[in-house]
């Protein structure tokens, strides 16, 4: 077998990559205990929920506006699977937790994402399916059903975590209005000012992505975020190689990447 010229390079760079998520897959197999920097948005999740029981006040989660069948897909599976996480401590602390949601299809994901993290606290019986509410497929609609929402039902802690645009500062500063703790998150680049100036703890590009594996512990998770650390490393390290001989005059680098 030969491969295509300008790709040989490529190639190797790829099982390299594959090679650095074998090699952490297995050193979790393995046992070998892998820890990854706090993420204080992550850690304050108990304390977000705890507040609202102090407050007698309910929980607040949105898992993005986006839906699971475009580019921020990734995002939406994140929001939820954060939301699992906290729909089992409003279980565990018998508090109330609005979910609100924009896109038709997210709408029974959410519904199942509940409902289940109740059964596996053993409180199915105060799962309520009325508080997982469908308000518009229309962005600055659902907004402003948010923020009736928001208005009335006085949320202490309010979550925000998948894909966001051009409503990203306005809900977050109802959420401000109403006095809520905020912890929001998003891949959305350009809506991450917005959040930062608006909430308490903010989740920043890879750290939305990394949030399931920070919050169950799974090695396993964890040992593929440590291969694709070293994959970007291993990328970066060459970026900056690439930069210095080129600097220098030299273009061998630049001569084996076509090759």
């Amino acid at each position: 077998m030969t491969l295509a010229k300008g790709r040989v390079f490529s190639f190797w760079l790829l099982v390299v990559i594959i090679g650095c998520l074998l090699y952490s897959m297995w050193r979790a197999k393995k046992g070998r205990p892998i820890s990854i920097r706090k993420i204080a948005g992550l850690d304050a999740i108990e304390e977000a929920i705890g507040r609202s029981t102090e407050m007698g006040r309910p929980v607040h989660y949105c898992p993005g506006i986006g839906g699971i069948g475009a580019v921020e897909a990734p995002q939406t599976f994140a929001g939820l699977a954060i939301m699992s996480h906290v729909a089992r401590l409003t279980a565990k602390f018998d508090v109330p937790i609005i979910v609100t949601v924009r896109q038709p299809e997210v709408f029974p994901m959410a519904e199942e994402t509940v409902r289940q993290a109740y059964l596996e606290e053993g409180k199915g019986d105060a799962y309520e399916p009325t508080n997982i509410r469908f308000l518009s497929s229309q962005q600055f609609a659902y907004a402003a059903a948010l923020f009736g929402i928001m208005a009335r039902e006085k949320p202490a802690a309010n979550f925000m975590m998948g894909a966001f645009w051009a409503e990203a500062l306005m809900l977050a500063e109802v959420g401000s209005e109403v006095g809520a703790l905020q912890i929001t998150g998003t891949a959305q680049l350009s809506q991450v000012p917005f959040f930062v100036a608006s909430s308490d703890y903010t989740l920043i590009g890879e750290e939305l992505f990394a949030a399931a594996a920070y919050l169950s512990r799974d090695q396993m998770q964890l040992g593929s975020i440590l291969g694709q650390d070293l994959a970007k490393a291993i990328v970066a390290l060459l970026i900056i190689i690439g930069v210095l001989t080129t600097s220098a005059g030299s273009d061998y680098l630049s001569k084996l990447m076509r090759k």
